[in-house]
């Protein structure tokens, strides 16, 4: 996995964050981690809905330390206007979080690491599971 520039999924970041040691490896052999903005977002939505949520305000708190954040710019809403284009198109709507970090990644060359495979529908991007 060394020299691959990868933008983590929210499932990967919840993963890590739960201690799965196999996500914590593949983390460190990366060349580059980078997390979108709208993962962080899903993030808090979580660490608010839940019981615990000062422990899950420190955690992301944490990751933002740690990890390079992407925020949304404009080239980011073209790519998000082509991608969910070419999906309606084909009748394979995903959920519109998982479009925005989609465009991220294509606008930025990344490849995206997560657990889901709907990513899979989204041309000219780069997917890996974990």
């Amino acid at each position: 996995m060394t020299g691959n520039k990868l933008l983590l999924d929210t499932n990967i970041i919840i993963a890590l964050l739960k201690g799965e040691l196999a996500i914590a490896v593949q983390i460190e052999s990366a060349s580059e981690i980078f997390i979108p903005v709208i993962v962080i977002g899903e993030l808090y939505y979580g660490a608010y809905y839940t019981i615990q949520t000062e422990k899950g305000i420190l955690e992301i708190q944490g990751i933002i330390s740690d990890y390079q954040l992407l925020k949304v710019d404009e080239g980011t809403a073209l790519t998000y206007g082509k991608i969910k284009a070419a999906l309606r198109k084909k009748g394979k709507p995903i959920p519109e979080n998982d479009i925005w970090i989609a465009a991220i990644a294509i606008q930025h060359n990344l490849t995206v690491v997560t657990r889901d495979k709907h990513f899979n529908e989204i041309g000219g991007l780069e997917m890996i599971q974990w």
